[in-house]
């Protein structure tokens, strides 16, 4: 790299996704001055703005393209992590599904120690960006009451003929049941925090940085005071007041520990400039396992929709105190590349989504090389069975009368792949795969394992936080999407020091 360019800002922010995009809009809107340093493009992007085409975008110039190390229960396999490398993060290549959650999700990380993160606590934030519940628009426009496409109404009513019963709002007051979903779309496009937060106020308070690859914090003593990036082959650096980080649950603790802060034994004694050793540990994610059937009829798809539109919230056995299983469902055969069959089809992915997994992030022994990342799936027998029975469920559905006498449906996956238990614990971990949620790398609480506050403060370490889905002490009842929305506006507020915009402004 050769040549410098400084820049001075209030606040700089690390990531324009989900959560930056909207903490950079929420800290403007008090009147600060904020940086937002960004490693993908800032561009218009066809496949980016319809929402059917999120396939397209996987493996592409922006995904991160993450892979794991290969996976011990999971046939040794690297699975594939896509997670946006653009302005708009993971938020323009995700599925577009708005879940809050379960309100029994929040105040267990208030019982952590996590102080202000209560349902109660954090109803009214979610009602602020998604306006739900409030007769107001949020900030986010949620996309609710459409007219479902026939292969996804024929999905409701099979799973309501397998005993799941229908419910017409997960977000309300009960999350169990089979659901046409929520979107953040707007006129027929992907609506992200990018376009709906931060793309109005750019020049008005907000400055945005693209294609800037973020190398480090800039450290004095315990201090952060600034970031260091480059930007075609060109080191840049900013200085703040507060820096918090944004880059997601991969992307954060990656930062952290290039920076110094970490488990001082792994980043290896003098490079340590704060031990932290829950850095890059308590990785979550929920997980998928994939249930085919053809039709034989083609389904059709109205414009303005994505190929999923429909799907529910269950219990793997009795007792649960909540629901661990949502099943996502697709008007589309998503084969594995092992697998064949015809054009026509649909797929129920078998959901899990309370995990008892737990994994890890590390730096490689060079550490700007790919970091490695091991969430090791199924590595509790407890998520294999609950994965089993998700999939058990979403045999039943393929097999109920609405499906199989208006669209034909024949289960092609698992199949004979599922006619003994030990034969489909086989298949699971042959097909497993992420369900885009990866969560708790930087997770918050006031124990010896936690790497922030619940102010978001890194501990041991003044002016950083970190405000994204790798804060999540654990990973939330359903997809993670609005959650680290909601904890962006948190932390907007707790760094601002007031509440922040209501439902309505935009």
């Amino acid at each position: 790299m050769s040549g410098e360019s400084r820049h001075r800002a209030e606040v700089i922010v690390v990531g324009a996704g989900s959560a930056g995009a909207a903490l950079a809009r929420r800290v403007a809107d008090a009147g600060r001055d904020v940086l937002v340093v960004e490693a993908g493009p800032h561009r218009d992007e066809p496949a980016v703005d319809d929402p059917s085409r999120m396939h397209e975008l996987w493996d592409s110039p922006l995904d991160w393209a993450f892979r794991t190390v290969p996976q011990e229960h999971a046939q040794d396999r690297r699975l594939h992590l896509p997670r946006g490398r653009v302005v708009g993060g993971s938020h323009a290549l995700n599925a577009m599904i708005w879940v809050r959650g379960n309100p029994a999700d929040y105040d267990h990380w208030a019982s952590l120690g996590n102080k202000g993160w209560s349902w109660r606590e954090v109803e009214p934030v979610f009602a602020r960006i998604d306006g739900l519940g409030t007769g107001e628009p949020g900030t986010l426009d949620v996309l609710t009451g459409y007219e479902p496409d026939p292969v996804h109404r024929s999905i409701v009513a099979a799973a309501q003929q397998a005993g799941v019963p229908f419910n017409v709002d997960y977000n309300g007051v009960r999350q169990d049941g089979a659901s046409y979903m929520q979107f953040t779309i707007r006129d027929r496009r992907r609506l992200t925090t990018a376009r709906a937060y931060l793309t109005p106020v750019l020049g008005s308070g907000v400055t945005l940085v693209p294609n800037a690859n973020v190398r480090r914090l800039l450290l004095e003593g315990r201090r952060c005071v600034g970031v260091e990036w480059d930007r075609d082959g060109i080191a840049e650096r900013a200085y703040a007041d507060e820096v918090v980080v944004c880059a997601g649950a991969i992307g954060s603790p990656v930062l952290l520990m290039r920076s110094g802060i970490g488990d001082a034994d792994a980043l290896g004694g003098g490079t340590a400039a704060v031990h932290l050793p829950g850095v890059g540990r308590n990785l979550q994610d929920h997980w998928l396992v994939p249930v085919i059937a053809s039709v034989d009829r083609t389904p059709t798809f109205s414009p303005g929709l994505p190929y999923t539109q429909s799907h529910l919230f269950w219990r793997s056995r009795p007792g649960l105190p909540v629901p661990d299983l949502q099943p996502i469902h697709f008007g589309v055969p998503l084969y594995e590349p092992w697998m064949d069959g015809p054009p026509d089809g649909v797929s129920l992915m078998a959901g899990l989504v309370r995990p008892a997994s737990r994994g890890e992030i590390r730096l490689a022994a060079d550490p700007w090389d790919e970091p490695l990342i091991d969430p090791r799936v199924l590595s509790d027998g407890a998520d294999l069975e609950a994965l089993a029975a998700a999939v058990r469920l979403c045999q039943e559905i393929v097999a109920a009368p609405e499906l199989r006498g208006t669209w034909g449906a024949r289960e092609l996956y698992p199949g004979r792949l599922a006619e003994s238990t030990d034969v489909l614990h086989s298949y699971i971990r042959r097909s497993v795969l992420t369900y885009h949620h990866q969560a708790g790398t930087c997770a918050m609480g006031v124990d010896d394992g936690a790497v922030v506050d619940p102010e978001l403060r890194v501990h041991g370490v003044e002016g950083l936080r970190v405000a994204d889905a790798s804060v999540m002490p654990v990973i939330p009842t359903g997809n993670t999407n609005a959650p680290a929305i909601m904890i962006a506006e948190k932390a907007a507020d707790l760094l601002t020091g007031q509440v922040t915009a209501s439902a309505g402004s935009a």
